[in-house]
């Protein structure tokens, strides 16, 4: 392993930090949130976002209608580079070929990611106008 993914001298990190670090959840915010809300497991038990995880850990993490089940291989001081967050953990063989094939069945019966929530485009701003009968 990389010199800086050097683990600390207790060889363990919270969860939470671990889950950013491996490049699960953009922010340790949505990190936290996701273990609160039951979305992450640690050898099947619900857990709180400071406890310590070391190498043989197993999580199963869901994020939609994703699920990994890894086993933490390395505990990580920062985040680094996506090629270094993947030496973090391995991903089970049945756990990656359904979650391939599901991207495929998506992919395939044309479902768009959904789109992201903000301002309405020109368009729908007419639409919502001839709805509730302002846009005249």
């Amino acid at each position: 392993m990389p010199a800086d993914t050097a683990s600390d001298p207790a060889g363990t990190q919270r969860l939470d930090k671990w889950l950013w670090a491996a490049r699960f959840f953009k922010t340790r915010p949505l990190a936290v949130e996701a273990i609160n809300g039951g979305k992450v497991q640690v050898d099947g038990q619900r857990v709180k976002p400071g406890r310590a995880v070391r190498p043989g850990t197993r999580l199963t993490i869901h994020k939609g209608e994703l699920e990994w089940q890894v086993e933490v291989q390395g505990i990580a001081k920062q985040r680094r580079p996506a090629a270094e967050a993947a030496l973090l953990y391995t991903e089970d063989e049945a756990s990656r070929r359904k979650r391939q094939e599901l991207v495929r069945e998506r992919r395939e019966a044309g479902h768009a990611p959904a789109p992201e929530h903000g301002r309405p485009t020109k368009r729908d701003r007419r639409r919502i106008g001839e709805f509730t009968g302002r846009g005249r």
